[in-house]
C-alpha cells in the first residue's frame, strides 16, 4: 500500500511527507531531474536504487542522486520520511500550508499565498 502523503510548499522548499503505516508499505518506483534528500524521521526503511537496496533507521538523512530510479519500503510501522528539495520552477507554485502547520504568532494573512485546505 502506498503511503499516506502531505505536502508542503514554503519558499521554494518543497517537502512531502510520507507515513509508512504498515510494513512493507511502498512508495513507488521513480526518478526526478534533481538531486534531493530523503530525511527519515522515525522507524525503518529501505531504499532500492537501481536494483541495490540499502537499510536506514532513523534517524537518518539519505542522498538521492538525480535521474536514479528509486523505491521506499517501511521496515515496520508507522515508518515516517520526508523528501526535501527546492523547487525548480516557481511560477504558477504557491505556498501550500495545511492549518495545522501553523504555530500560534504566524498570521496566515501576511504571505503571501491563500492557505490550502
Amino acid at each position: 500500500m502506498d503511503p499516506e502523503v502531505t505536502i508542503g510548499v514554503v519558499s521554494n522548499l518543497f517537502s512531502k511527507q510520507m507515513h509508512f503505516k504498515l510494513c512493507g508499505d511502498t512508495h513507488q518506483g521513480h526518478s526526478h531531474l534533481y538531486d534531493h534528500l530523503t530525511l527519515l524521521a522515525h522507524g525503518r526503511l529501505k531504499v532500492t536504487v537501481e536494483g541495490r537496496d540499502t537499510e536506514f533507521t532513523a534517524p537518518h538523512m539519505i542522498f538521492i542522486k538525480a535521474d536514479k530510479e528509486h523505491i521506499l519500503e517501511a521496515l515496520e510501522d508507522n515508518t515516517v520520511a520526508y523528501c526535501i528539495h527546492p523547487l525548480r520552477d516557481k511560477d504558477g507554485s504557491g505556498d501550500i500550508l495545511d492549518p495545522s502547520m501553523i504555530p500560534d504568532g504566524v498570521h496566515p494573512q501576511s504571505m503571501s499565498e491563500p492557505l490550502a485546505r
